[in-house]
């Protein structure tokens, strides 16, 4: 890695001493943890506010969001999983440090657009929360390959979203 930090990842062999129960506590503590930023943001909903709105025409419907965030939130604490267990926190320290971070944008994202009913703040906001995706994808990446392939899928909808937001914005300035 850059920087002079140079992971101690655990070798196969030590990744398969870690217990089964450790392992499955791992995962589902990896995944609720993701979960739990899913929550965060659900405490601000779309509502009235978001209803009346001018939207564009590819705006998926209401009940695609629900599915589609649980579905991201379970691969993105799976991928923090397959990380962990391959290098510790030690190991991968600064980007499972930044995979936290950006659950923290993601849940603010929603804080901002629908708490605030910002679009203009919340755009800016979800520049920033797909660089520190994008960087935590190719963290994940280098430490595991399948990490990074599984959150390509949350790259993908939060590039969307991010061009959602930016058409809300411009509709309704």
């Amino acid at each position: 890695m850059r920087g002079g930090i140079t992971p101690r990842w655990r070798t196969p062999g030590e990744e398969e001493r870690v217990s089964g129960r450790a392992t499955a506590i791992g995962l589902v503590l990896w995944i609720m943890g993701s979960l739990a930023a899913g929550w965060g943001g659900s405490a601000f909903m779309p509502g009235a506010w978001y209803e009346s709105l001018v939207k564009p025409a590819w705006t998926p419907p209401s009940v695609v969001f629900g599915p589609v965030w649980t579905a991201l939130y379970i691969m993105m604490g799976t991928a923090a999983w397959l990380v962990w267990r391959r290098a510790g926190f030690s190991g991968a320290a600064v980007v499972l440090g930044l995979f936290i971070a950006q659950l923290v944008l993601n849940t603010l994202w929603s804080w901002i657009f629908f708490g605030l009913r910002n679009p203009g703040a919340a755009f800016i906001e979800i520049i920033v929360l797909w660089v520190a995706i994008l960087a935590v994808l190719v963290g994940f990446w280098r430490v595991r390959t399948a990490a990074g392939v599984l959150l390509l899928p949350y790259l993908a909808w939060v590039t969307f979203a991010a061009g959602l937001n930016m058409q809300i914005w411009r509709l309704n300035a």
